[in-house]
């Protein structure tokens, strides 16, 4: 019982880890890359679809990304998810490829980025602390239920809080690396 509940809540406590590594993946830093395109979604025929599985992507110059579309009738959906985003650019579309300029990170843009980021960090903590009152919600009912003991229930706890630090600080580790790298200039 003990075990289960440990193992199930760290589970959900790495993804809410991996979740934040993606989420920080997405915000560009200095160089754009495939990545900075995980989060934009497309309509593809009527379904919402992420553009990452519906193009390939290159980077031949340091500020610009060149979207292919397996499917050239994906073209005009593609540019408008892009458009759209968040990113601030202005795609251009010659009917083959998109070709997406993006401009120099000004220190205010910057700025908001790491606000941003610093928000995402929050989100995943946030998430890793319900994983932890969930664990200790289950914990307190077995050891109310009398499955397990006072003393095991409280062991239990602890290393529940111990598994809450370690995700936590992980968290804020990409945190300070991410704030890091989008600070230098």
């Amino acid at each position: 019982m003990i075990e289960e509940t440990l193992l199930e809540a760290e589970e959900k406590m790495e993804k809410a880890v991996v979740v934040a590594k993606e989420d920080f993946a997405a915000i560009r830093t200095g160089r754009p890359g495939p990545a900075t395109f995980n989060k934009i979604v497309a309509d593809y025929y009527g379904a919402p679809t992420p553009i990452n599985q519906l193009a390939s992507f290159s980077v031949p110059e340091p500020r610009m990304v060149v979207v292919s579309p397996f499917d050239r009738g994906s073209a005009q959906a593609i540019e408008k998810a892009i458009r759209e985003s968040d990113l601030g650019v202005n795609p251009a579309n010659d009917g083959n490829v998109i070709r997406v300029v993006f401009p120099d990170l000004s220190e205010e843009r910057r700025r908001e980025y790491v606000k941003v980021v610093r928000t995402k960090a929050e989100d995943g903590k946030v998430s890793i602390r319900n994983v932890r009152r969930h664990g200790k919600d289950a914990l307190d009912k077995a050891v109310k239920g009398g499955e397990i003991g006072e003393d095991e229930g409280r062991r239990a706890q602890e290393e529940l809080d111990e598994l809450t630090q370690k995700y936590v600080g992980q968290i804020d580790e990409l945190l300070k690396h991410k704030e890091s790298e989008l600070l230098e200039v």
